[in-house]
């Protein structure tokens, strides 16, 4: 497991009882998460710190409880990067703070190439990937399907400082951009992807996980430069192995380029505590 522990503005404090306690900034929340099974808690009195709660409800969904006054959207910081938090309708914040370790990585390999590098960001959300491939360098294209993620990926990059950085948002269903920028003979050096479990596009589109990564990444390969640099794909589908992506990768990479394969959870540590939550599963080619 690679765990994203260089956080300052984010940290778990506890998490028992199906939930977790966390500051974003100068904000607590607590929120639900299924892998949180056990009932003790670390800091128990630290619990009377939050400002809100996520309470689900027993039909489905769910809804904020404000225990102590929350702004409608504050700022949190990752290392040179700055992002917009917002409470969502469905327990989200706007950010995966977990997705640091493949910033970093991404940053990383980006700066250390030395040219210029395209990316291509697909189901792309609220532009976590965008914005550290920006700061790196790179060019991004930002596709996903929802006008507002699109909105506030925006924001995302301008509270960086990267508005000026070559960067196109498309508000689109990913498979058929792909479609569009094959037969246009677009080509990308980077790709990455963070395919929702089922999902539907601009037009009704049906996007099962199960049924259709195989396809897409097929499908990008075609899209892939002569001299790629990354394939990233991370996953929150319950019940798929990051060997499972990592399968499909070498599938496709293999037949063609030359590089090394990883894959495995991702988490996040719990302050003053050797407990890591774990919060979803990658693979990842990179050339050699």
């Amino acid at each position: 497991m690679i765990v994203a522990k260089d956080w300052k503005d984010y940290e778990i404090i506890d998490m028992a009882n199906g939930e977790k306690l966390e500051r974003w900034g100068d904000v607590i929340l607590i929120r639900p998460d299924p892998q949180i099974v056990w009932k003790s808690k670390s800091f128990e009195n630290k619990w009377k710190m939050a400002n809100a709660r996520y309470v689900r409800s027993s039909s489905g969904g769910g809804n904020w409880s404000y225990i102590k006054n929350v702004p409608k959207s504050w700022q949190i910081k990752y290392k040179e990067l700055t992002f917009n938090i917002k409470p969502m309708g469905f327990k989200h914040t706007g950010i995966f703070p977990e997705q640091a370790v493949n910033w970093d990585w991404m940053m990383d390999k980006i700066r250390k190439e030395k040219r210029e590098i395209k990316v291509l960001n697909l189901f792309a959300y609220t532009g976590g990937a965008t914005v550290a491939c920006l700061k790196a360098g790179a060019s991004v294209c930002h596709v996903d399907s929802s006008k507002g993620m699109c909105e506030w990926a925006k924001e995302n990059v301008s509270s960086s400082g990267l508005k000026d950085r070559p960067v196109r948002f498309l508000v689109d269903d990913v498979i058929k951009f792909v479609n569009r920028e094959i037969r246009r003979n677009n080509k990308y050096d980077a790709i990455i992807m963070d395919p929702p479990s089922y999902g539907r596009g601009t037009n009704g589109e049906v996007w099962k996980f199960e049924d259709n990564i195989e396809e897409l990444v097929k499908l990008c390969m075609k899209l892939l430069s002569d001299n790629p640099l990354f394939f990233l794909i991370n996953s929150y589908t319950t019940g798929i192995s990051s060997k499972v992506l990592e399968n499909i990768l070498r599938l496709n990479m293999d037949k063609k380029y030359k590089g090394n394969f990883e894959c495995g959870e991702i988490g996040l540590p719990m302050t003053n505590s050797k407990l890591i939550l774990p919060c979803g599963i990658y693979s990842r080619w990179e050339k050699v």
